[in-house]
């Protein structure tokens, strides 16, 4: 895929499918593709729908830049919804997926980015529990009064940072309802 990289402020997310090798030694490799592939089919559906560009594969995910936090995290929320709706159509393949978002402005070189923000984005991934999306303090702040709900999930300590980051969970299931001291009832994935 060709494209222009962007300059300035971008918005980063990563995906990644959960327990990818697992998946292969307990589907076989052919199974376990498969949904790899659904991944991809959802996540790029999401990128075209809501102006994300797709940077590279990373082999069970895929790195993503917008130019708005909010198209970003709409993406988001279109990506764990289709997911939940495949695992839903079809609960003998197990799909989760894990996403992270950060903002800030990344080093294009080479049809990739590059930098602090990309390795925080990667990380805040890292951090994610399967159907979470986790955000930067950064892009909670963007996407101030743009309609989304975030629970305050702490400072994290991530690997190869200094300093703690604070991160937020994106409440995207309609059956969670969220409390004036920012806790949670309803069912977690």
């Amino acid at each position: 895929m060709t494209q222009e990289l962007p300059e300035g402020t971008v918005t980063v997310l990563f995906t990644d499918v959960e327990g990818s090798t697992d998946l292969r030694q307990r589907l076989g490799d052919a199974k376990a593709q498969e949904l790899v592939h659904t991944h991809n089919t959802v996540v790029r559906n999401a990128l075209k729908s809501h102006g994300g560009s797709e940077i590279k594969h990373t082999g069970d995910g895929i790195m993503a830049s917008f130019p708005t936090a909010s198209g970003a995290l709409e993406c988001a929320v279109a990506i764990q919804r289709g997911v939940a709706t495949h695992v839903e159509e079809h609960p003998d393949a197990p799909l989760g997926v894990y996403i992270g978002l950060n903002a800030g402005e990344p080093i294009a070189e080479e049809k990739d980015l590059f930098g602090t923000s990309v390795d925080l984005a990667r990380r805040i991934c890292d951090r994610a529990e399967p159907g979470e999306i986790l955000v930067s303090d950064v892009v909670a702040g963007l996407a101030a009064g743009k309609g989304f709900v975030f629970a305050d999930q702490g400072e994290a300590s991530l690997k190869g940072f200094d300093r703690p980051v604070r991160l937020y969970e994106v409440r995207w299931r309609q059956d969670w309802t969220i409390l004036p001291n920012g806790g949670d009832e309803g069912e977690r994935p």
